[in-house]
């Protein structure tokens, strides 16, 4: 699905270097759990992905596109891929509908669908009865649970996922793995996700161990 090529993504006009010469895949319905220390390059490597970051050298293909021929980064993103965050970046004053139907702005068919597949969704996720709340008001793992479907909501073909459970306890951080094994088994969704958590990286089929900007030699394994 993903390949990635001699990528390296460097700051301060070249003074910081945070990914040095990756070359990595993902193959279509893969769990792939990144590891490393804080600071080595997981969360750079991810936003690469993700386009969220245009590398300073390599390339990126998705399905043999490269990345340099995409005209609308944005688009594309909506498109293919869904993201999730430790920090869930949910709007406060909007509510748990609100906020997964928000991500569909921009994208086609009638609203009224978008909403209904929202309700669906947020079901799914145990949600139910959640629905009109607002963020301040729900728990962690809820509040993280809003953010899947709001991930899921455009259909994506890749979860991009960067420390899902690190803001959870462990009661919340087993829903929320528990959330993600069957959303994959169900739909055949590829993911990635940058952890520190073996609870996570432990149900990965292949976790890739990062340091100093690069994928440490010997440190990748499939489970």
């Amino acid at each position: 699905m993903v390949r990635i090529e001699n990528v390296a993504l460097h700051f301060d006009d070249g003074k910081t270097t945070a990914l040095n010469g990756i070359s990595a895949t993902v193959e279509e319905g893969e769990f792939v759990a990144i590891v490393g220390p804080s600071g080595c390059g997981k969360s750079s490597l991810l936003n690469v992905i993700g386009t969220l970051e245009r590398p300073t050298t390599g390339e990126v293909y998705f399905r043999c596109q490269p990345y340099s021929n995409i005209a609308d980064a944005s688009l594309f993103r909506r498109q293919h891929f869904g993201f999730i965050f430790q920090s869930f970046h949910l709007i406060p004053t909007l509510s748990a509908l609100d906020n997964v139907v928000v991500a569909t702005i921009g994208c086609p068919g009638p609203a009224r669908e978008h909403t209904q597949r929202a309700r669906q969704l947020l079901a799914q996720l145990g949600l139910r009865d959640r629905i009109d709340h607002f963020p301040r008001t729900m728990s962690g793992g809820e509040r993280q649970r809003v953010a899947i479907a709001r991930a899921l909501i455009n259909n994506p073909d890749l979860i991009l996922a960067d420390e899902p459970t690190g803001s959870l306890d462990s009661v919340s951080t087993e829903q929320v793995l528990g959330v993600i094994s069957e959303i994959r088994q169900q739909r055949g969704i590829s993911i990635v996700v940058v952890t520190h958590d073996p609870e996570v990286s432990g149900r990965a089929d292949r976790v890739v161990s990062m340091r100093d900007g690069k994928i440490e030699p010997g440190k990748e394994y499939r489970q």
